[in-house]
């Protein structure tokens, strides 16, 4: 994988999000925020992410979709169940992934955060294809970005999200990263 000036990575599929906007001047990405998603919920392989992340969910398509009326959200990649990564905000652009957050005192995580949400939910495990295109995407984007710190949209936001939940697993994550620089940035989780 490579990500070229604009903040892309090259081999992903790439939808635009409109909800976006640009990160401020003195922000330096240096954390890498890891989330969980799935529309409806605990149902995968449907086009409600994608429809959600583009602002273009029909509120009508399941009665959840009414709580999601005028919301706008992104992030910056998506990966699918079976593996596939699809990128919808550059990253050198800020995503609205985050909400109301603080990371280590610092306020307003999309300002300096890169977000992933896989496909999934707090109540059943990730799949294996996840955690190999989650772990060669931290690869790549640690090696373009100085990212010190990854964490759970949990941690960013403690009492109003539980994502990535509780069969998230970081042990398994760190190895297959494999890199002391990656344990480094888990720590809060190892």
């Amino acid at each position: 994988m490579q990500i070229d000036t604009s903040g892309v990575v090259h081999a992903v599929s790439f939808i635009a999000s409109p909800n976006c906007d640009e990160r401020p001047a003195d922000a330096e990405i240096n954390l890498l925020v890891i989330h969980n998603i799935s529309l409806p919920p605990d149902e995968f392989g449907g086009t409600g992410v994608i429809e959600l992340f583009t602002n273009q969910i029909d509120p009508q398509a399941h009665p959840y979709y009414q709580s999601l009326l005028g919301l706008k959200v992104s992030a910056h990649f998506f990966i699918r169940r079976a593996g596939m990564i699809i990128q919808f905000v550059p990253c050198t652009k800020r995503a609205w992934h985050a909400g109301i957050s603080q990371w280590q005192g610092k306020e307003r995580c999309n300002d300096f955060s890169l977000g992933i949400e896989l496909e999934g939910s707090d109540l059943m495990p990730f799949a294996d294809a996840q955690y190999a295109s989650l772990s060669a995407l931290t690869r790549c984007l640690c090696d373009h970005y100085p990212i010190r710190h990854i964490a759970g949209h949990s941690d960013i936001a403690p009492g109003r999200k539980t994502d990535p939940g509780p069969y998230f697993d970081w042990k398994k994550y760190a190895s297959d990263l494999g890199e002391k620089k990656f344990f480094n940035a888990m720590q809060n989780f190892l």
